[in-house]
């Protein structure tokens, strides 16, 4: 069937969509959600249909603004049903609880970079690691496709990584403190970061608060002759382009597998030419790994996988029992950082950054074995690790000079405090996560929480346990309601709840 077509501007953003009149969708056979071929001057495309029986008038094919590049308003198109691609199939076994093939894994990841799946069907495969898991082999089959279906860099020099799993509200600060640590160490260290998941603040949304993230592949090359280390985001690059999209599905769903966050880092690592990579695995109550058992299971897996891909992986566990720091939040995290590496900042953030980096330093060679830590400690002591990250904060196109005190912060703020005498007997991840995402984080940089306490602290009442940011005042209402229904802080002799309500 010859269609017209209209150009429609609505974005879609993941897979390609089109929309067809009801009689015209009729006459192909085609449902909702069905697979159409058009073929037009540049080739010919596979797109998913949504029909209508007025937004598009029959004799018209919509067109979505991410296929608007292959066709113009008025052209002609033939049009006709496709079937569904075999990668459904093989999401439909995985769903199944079946073990899948390289081939299988490869398709699935090639019909995703090439938009031929929809999120149904992407979500679905999200799913079925979550709830059916994947072997060793499997991962590595999904990792090794991850990267085969993207662009790889080398470097001339031997490249190290760090990554953390994450899941610890104000663990995305670390990074700003150890990666110019590593890098005044002489290490390369060239870390690309992702944004939030379920996370209040991704590395690369902390950085951004400091300087550009979004570089190309040429960009980076020429980053690399300028400064040992930089930390940029992995999203514009097209390395293992496949992650960037599932990332996507992974936000909408707040789900992410731990097969698919394996295959996600080390794909990730090997497009960007590491060899060598540290894995922090944050380890507590309310973290992504709760208990010493599951981080050792997890650390073996990712040592499994990343010896049959060809990398060298050493896991640091570290301690995710409550927050890192006492900021929670993109700009508060990048003054936090900032604060630390003039000397100041927490005591959980400063040791859990040259505790990591110096794994990184004996990896290298650039410290004895079992000194890395001393070695990192006086790097950052020494103002070393301050001066790199200005030469880094330059270079990526920021103001090398920026104070902790000149980064702006949400417009409104409420002080929550303590209503009893008493010790903190509890910090809750996951309160303050939630808490901290409806005041608007990471998306409001200037949104999250500053914490003036954690587990352990004396405090007296009327103390301020907390102060919530946002620049917007009904999020931070919201964010400010959720403390009383959460209780993400409690004290010994606090008055959880009444019950009844009423009597």
């Amino acid at each position: 069937m010859k269609l017209k077509v209209k150009l429609i501007d609505i974005a879609v953003g993941l897979g390609r969509y089109v929309v067809i009149n009801e009689e015209d969708a009729k006459e192909l056979s085609i449902k909702y959600h069905d697979r159409i071929t058009f073929k037009h001057g540049k080739g010919v495309s596979t797109a998913i249909a949504f029909i209508t029986s007025s937004l598009i008038p029959k004799g018209y094919i919509g067109i979505t603004k991410d296929l608007q590049y292959l066709v113009s308003e008025g052209e002609e198109v033939d049009v006709m049903p496709a079937r569904p691609p075999e990668s459904t199939k093989y999401i439909r076994q995985k769903l199944k609880g079946e073990k899948l093939t390289e081939d299988q894994i490869f398709t699935i990841i090639r019909d995703i970079v090439n938009f031929n799946l929809s999120e149904i069907e992407m979500a679905s495969f999200i799913l079925a690691q979550e709830l059916r898991g994947m072997s060793i082999d499997e991962v590595v089959y999904l990792t090794k496709a991850m990267v085969e279906t993207g662009k790889r860099l080398k470097f001339p020099e031997p490249t190290y990584d760090v990554h953390s799993i994450g899941g610890v509200p104000g663990n995305s600060k670390v990074s700003l403190v150890m990666i110019p640590t590593i890098a005044a160490a002489g290490v390369f260290i060239p870390k690309t970061s992702s944004r939030a998941i379920t996370s209040p603040a991704g590395t690369a949304d902390t950085m951004e608060v400091l300087a550009r993230v979004d570089f190309t592949i040429e960009e980076i090359k020429e980053l690399a002759k300028k400064v040992n280390g930089f930390i940029v985001w992995g999203g514009r690059l097209n390395l293992a382009p496949a992650d960037d999209i599932l990332i996507r599905v992974e936000h909408v769903l707040r789900v992410d597998p731990r097969t698919q966050m394996i295959a996600s880092i080390l794909s990730k690592k090997l497009a960007m030419g590491a060899e060598s990579v540290v894995i922090d695995i944050p380890t507590g109550e309310g973290a992504k790994v709760r208990t010493m058992e599951e981080a050792r299971e997890l650390a073996s897996q990712f040592i499994q996988v990343g010896s049959k891909v060809g990398l060298k992986i050493r896991c640091a566990i570290t301690y995710g029992g409550q927050p890192i720091g006492y900021t929670i939040g993109p700009a508060l995290e990048a003054k936090e950082a900032l604060e630390a590496l003039r000397g100041g900042g927490a005591m959980s953030l400063v040791e859990k950054a040259v505790s990591v980096a110096g794994m990184v330093l004996e990896l290298a060679g650039a410290a004895p074995k079992g000194a890395g830590y001393e070695v990192a400690k006086d790097i950052l002591r020494s103002g070393k690790s301050l001066e790199m990250m200005k030469r880094i904060i330059e270079a990526q196109g920021g103001n090398p000079n920026v104070k902790p005190e000149d980064i702006p912060i949400g417009k409104y703020h409420a002080h929550i405090e303590s209503p009893v005498d008493g010790y903190v007997t509890h910090v809750s991840n996951e309160g303050l996560t939630i808490m901290a995402r409806t005041a608007g984080a990471p998306f409001d940089k200037g949104a999250g929480i500053r914490l003036y306490v954690k587990r352990g602290h004396k405090v007296k009442k009327g103390d301020k346990l907390l102060t919530i940011y946002s620049n917007s005042s009904v999020k931070l209402n919201e964010a400010l309601k959720l403390f009383y229904k959460l209780r993400p802080i409690v004290l010994e002799g606090m008055l959880l709840e009444k019950f009844p309500e009423e009597y």
